[in-house]
């Protein structure tokens, strides 16, 4: 349950959860509307997390295989 909300449960707050917060901003980052930098953020945030779930919880079921 736990890898679920790291790997999903986070992004999907992140990027949902988080829109109407980010759309209120009038603040531009690096000459980019703040609502696309949060978006685009997030697409590596999420490769983060899913990254931490393999490493705690799924690693191990692959390193008998090699």
């Amino acid at each position: 349950m736990l890898r679920y909300l790291i790997g999903i449960g986070i992004p999907f707050l992140g990027v949902i959860g988080m829109l109407p917060w980010v759309a209120a901003q009038d603040t531009y980052v690096l000459g980019v509307p703040f609502i696309y930098a949060w978006i685009f953020a997030w697409f590596g945030l999420t490769s983060v997390c899913l990254l931490v779930c393999w490493r705690c919880f799924d690693r191990h079921r692959y390193a008998n295989e090699a």
